[in-house]
C-alpha cells in the first residue's frame, strides 16, 4: 500500500563496480621491472670499508688471542693451529672460563680464514668476540705515544 513518489523515473544507480584492470596491469609492469633491476643493482655494489678511529684499550691477556695472517695462519697466542683451530678452542680451559676471545686478524686475510675462526670461537662456546685493530690514533699534545699495535675497537664486536 505505499506509493511511490517520484513520478515514476527510476532512479538509475552509479557505478556499482570499480574498474582495477588498469591498476592490475601497472602493478604487474612494476613488479616485472623491479625483479629484472634488482640483481643487476646488487652485482655491482662496491664497499668500502672505513678507517677506524680508536681509543687505546689493552687486552686483558695475550693469550686468548687468535691471529690470522694473510697467508691463511692461524695463531692461537704463539702456538700454530691452523690445522686444528676448533679443537683448540674447544679445549682450551681458560677460552672455555672465560668465554671471551680477541682476533686480530690482517687486513690483506681472506674472509674465508677470519669467518673460520668466528664460526670455531662459536661452537666453543664463546660469547664475547673482539676484533682487534691497528688504530688512527693522533699524538697526544703532550708528546705521549702512540697506542701499541693490535688495540681492540671500542666495545668490540659480537657477531
Amino acid at each position: 500500500m505505499g506509493m511511490s513518489v517520484g513520478g515514476g523515473r527510476r532512479r538509475r544507480a552509479g557505478f556499482v563496480d570499480i574498474n582495477v584492470t588498469p591498476l592490475v596491469d601497472v602493478m604487474l609492469v612494476l613488479l616485472v621491472v623491479f625483479m629484472v633491476t634488482a640483481p643487476l643493482i646488487t652485482a655491482g655494489l662496491r664497499v668500502e670499508l672505513p678507517n677506524v678511529e680508536a681509543k687505546e684499550s689493552p687486552t686483558k691477556d695475550t693469550k686468548l688471542v687468535v691471529t690470522v695472517t694473510k697467508e691463511e695462519k692461524i695463531l692461537f697466542g704463539e702456538d700454530d693451529a691452523t690445522e686444528n683451530i676448533e679443537d683448540v678452542l674447544a679445549q682450551n680451559p681458560r677460552v672455555q672460563k672465560e668465554k671471551e676471545l680477541y682476533i686480530r686478524a690482517d687486513k690483506n686475510a681472506r674472509y674465508g680464514a677470519v669467518a673460520r675462526v668466528v664460526a670455531a670461537a662459536r661452537s666453543a662456546g664463546v660469547e664475547g668476540l673482539n676484533l682487534l685493530v691497528e688504530p688512527d690514533i693522533e699524538p697526544e699534545p703532550g708528546g705521549g705515544a702512540e697506542a701499541p699495535k693490535g688495540a681492540p675497537a671500542p666495545g668490540g664486536a659480537a657477531p
